[in-house]
């Protein structure tokens, strides 16, 4: 099925091959659009970006100056051992944590200068979050759990959220459990779950943060397989993993140790 925007209070479905400006002001990027020199034209761009986090009366250095540029459509892997930094890049880009210096701009966007609440806004409007450990609400069906995104922003009538959270567990391979509970599903099928939820409000930008953390090898590779379909759809996907055999495959893969990017 070929990827589309849902745009307005309609939802109405809006071709990747026909954007308008939605927001004023707004630089909107086209997929695949490249700049003078050649190069794919930034969804992301952090410069010079460092985070600290006080620890009583120490001070613990996260980042250290990160200097990082993803293209838009690109499918990038973050990879570095454990307290490198990789989980609090994404944060940063996700408007999840705030830089303590640096700039972060999405989308032509400077979201290190948001507020709080313009910040949790523009996150559940243009991106897609996938947690290691999944995030479901247990008391909730796998529909309820994919059409909360939607639900907050109050997008659409009910009967449309509820159409699109449907749309997205079909794409996931889910469509025949959407009135299951997440005890009654499988690791991998939670994390589909977790997935259609992500694409509620068809971000631009994927991130994951250890997405097949905790999935056996071969569900962690159906997932990769779809972060990779939905690279091809148009979507920019960037993820943390361990797994240098999924990082690998990658477009780019991005090294992190102590705090800055090493290659």
């Amino acid at each position: 099925m070929p990827a589309s925007r849902w745009e307005g209070d309609g939802m109405a479905p809006v071709s990747e091959n026909h954007r308008h400006e939605s927001d004023p002001g707004r630089p909107s990027t086209a997929i695949g659009q490249v700049e003078r020199d050649g190069s794919v034209a930034p969804l992301i761009e952090l410069v010079g970006v460092e985070k600290s986090y006080r620890m009583g009366r120490l001070e613990y250095r996260a980042l250290r100056g990160i200097d990082l540029r993803v293209g838009v459509g690109e499918l990038v892997a973050v990879v570095g051992p454990s307290g490198s930094g990789k989980t609090t890049v994404l944060n940063v880009i996700s408007g999840i944590d705030r830089p303590s210096a640096g700039t972060v701009t999405v989308d032509g966007l400077r979201i290190d200068a948001m507020s709080e609440e313009e910040l949790a806004v523009w996150r559940g409007a243009h991106v897609g979050v996938v947690f290691q450990f999944f995030q479901l609400l247990p008391t909730l069906s796998a529909l309820e759990n994919a059409v909360l995104p939607l639900d907050f922003a109050r997008r659409g009538a009910k009967r449309e959220r509820f159409e699109r959270a449907r749309h997205n567990l079909d794409l996931v391979g889910l469509g025949d459990k959407v009135d299951h509970l997440p005890a009654e599903l499988s690791g991998g099928e939670q994390q589909r779950v977790a997935i259609a939820r992500a694409l509620a409000n068809d971000p631009k930008l994927i991130v994951g943060d250890e997405p097949t953390g905790n999935l056996d090898s071969v569900t962690a590779a159906e997932m990769f397989e779809l972060f990779t379909r939905l690279n091809v759809e148009g979507k920019t996907v960037l993820y943390v993993t361990h797994d240098l055999g999924l990082a690998g495959r990658a477009h780019r893969v991005v090294s992190i140790r102590d705090g800055m990017v090493v290659a």
